[in-house]
């Protein structure tokens, strides 16, 4: 029987109880949520299925070492105390990340020099060599945490941020980052059981999550390489049998759809999706949200419209009370999600929310709200036997109070308190090189090109699999 370790899911703030949930319905063991992660133990397929199919992770740490220590020396004692040859060859390179919340240790950077000069020192006094630094592409990714005077020492098996799925081709200015719009998704409940919009689409972050939910695929599909595979113990074979599995992939019989009124987002959002093999589940087209038209089927609406922080617009205020008006008269019967970050915008909606769930948009304390649209008066719906908000509701409310207690609502994070602080980069997303990326065509299940992680095809149920024999990649390969 493969052996069992501890392991850490990093996320965002507020999205440790959806991670939770998702790693319970893995079938995982001791999952136990903290602050901006989730514990759990798992053996090898564990940590390769929790890096593929998480929709809600950032990365996957694997704890080696636990320790205390009060000052930078102690650091540098503990970390030469690790065998490093059991993880790292003098052929390799590595890199060393520090998330540090203490008094005694004030820079992370530091923390991590000390850790990479315990690592090189102990090769250089057992070898007489020692390993590269590698920040760009480094063969072994090492993280340490430090709070106060508790210590852990992991290895990353995730390497780049698991919120680069790898399907992003372009982006418009401030796009979402796709695990929060995966966590605002499965915080809704929404599993493809009705339609879905999102009415300000942007470049179609919220659209393709929720495409990935309703199929249940793995956000992993995109994604060119993991950190795990360049360790020494790597299973190829175990991977390639998890990355080929469609058996818990599900058919979507709704639709999804999306409308901006920036033909330039539109465009993009079309290309983020055929480049995610998804054409056939999800219709972009450009159109104002003012001009939204009550919807034939069963629906919902999940949308993060702009701030007036990172995207400007000439009348925000107006904005608001523009989305309330549509809502109201063109979506009854109908449920909708908004995220958004000044309560001035939230009062122009004008409609009562049945809850409301602080979350982090960045560095910005956001608010995501459920409007339940109903057709008439509130007293008539609610004499009907409507309900406007369920006891878990009221349970949740009561929940999320005590947690913005001693914040305040829009507070904006320190900078020391960055959101997973190095992961919020999708900002700054701009067009992939494709050749650079090293990556190859594929053909979906829709017919239209696909870029995976390796370029090697994966049989998507129809057609032959693409030549891949069992390997993920092969360097050499010309394309």
């Amino acid at each position: 029987m493969e052996q069992k370790f501890e392991l850490i899911a990093k996320t965002f703030m507020g999205l440790e109880p959806v991670l939770a949930k998702e790693l319970t319905q893995m079938g995982v063991q001791d999952v136990k949520a903290g602050r901006r992660m989730v514990s759990f133990t798992g053996d090898k397929e564990t940590m390769y299925r929790a890096n593929f199919q998480l929709h809600t992770a950032i990365r996957i740490l694997k704890p080696i070492r636990h320790f205390k220590a009060n000052c930078a020396d102690d650091v540098y004692e503990e970390i030469k105390k690790i065998d490093w040859t059991d993880y790292i060859g003098t052929d390799k390179t590595f890199a060393v990340d520090a998330v540090v919340f203490s008094e005694e240790f004030r820079h992370s950077k530091f923390v991590a020099y000390k850790v990479k000069d315990a690592i090189v020192d102990q090769f250089r006094e057992k070898t007489g060599k020692r390993p590269n630094i590698s920040v760009a592409n480094p063969d072994i990714r090492l993280n340490i945490h430090i709070a106060e005077d508790q210590c852990t020492l992991s290895l990353d098996s995730s390497g780049e941020s698991l919120h680069r799925r790898g399907y992003r081709q372009e982006s418009v200015e401030a796009p979402l980052n796709e695990v929060l719009a995966a966590g605002m998704i499965l915080m809704s409940g929404w599993q493809g059981d009705t339609d879905f919009i999102d009415p300000m689409c942007g470049s179609g972050t919220l659209l393709i999550e929720a495409a990935l939910i309703a199929k249940n695929m793995a956000p992993g599909l995109f994604r060119k390489e993991y950190a795990f595979e360049k360790w020494p113990d790597f299973d190829a074979d175990l991977f390639d049998k998890i990355y080929n599995d469609e058996s818990q992939e599900r058919e979507f019989k709704h639709h999804i759809y999306g409308y901006d009124c920036d033909i330039k987002a539109v465009n993009t959002a079309l290309m983020n999706i055929k480049a995610a093999g998804l054409t056939n589940e999800i219709t972009v087209r450009q159109q104002d949200f003012k001009d939204f038209t009550q919807p034939q089927a069963k629906s919902i609406i999940i949308t993060n419209p702009p701030y007036g922080e990172r995207i400007s617009t000439p009348d925000l205020l107006g904005t608001y009370k523009m989305i309330g008006e549509r809502l109201k008269h063109q979506f009854k019967g109908n449920d909708a999600w908004v995220l958004s970050y000044r309560e001035e915008c939230f009062d122009q909606i004008g409609l009562k929310p049945s809850i409301k769930i602080p979350l982090y948009n960045g560095s910005l304390e956001c608010e995501f709200r459920k409007y339940q649209m109903f057709d008439g008066r509130l007293k008539d719906f609610r004499s009907e036997g409507g309900i406007v908000k369920t006891e878990e509701e009221k349970r949740q409310m009561a929940e999320k109070h005590r947690f913005k207690k001693n914040r305040e609502f829009k507070q904006r994070l320190e900078e020391t308190e960055q959101n997973e602080e190095a992961d919020i980069r999708s900002f700054t997303f701009h067009r992939h090189d494709l050749k650079q990326d090293n990556r190859r065509e594929r053909k979906g299940r829709d017919g239209h090109e696909r870029f995976d992680r390796s370029g090697k095809g994966r049989s998507f149920g129809k057609g032959k699999d693409f030549g891949r024999k069992g390997r993920r990649f092969d360097d050499d390969e010309e394309d």
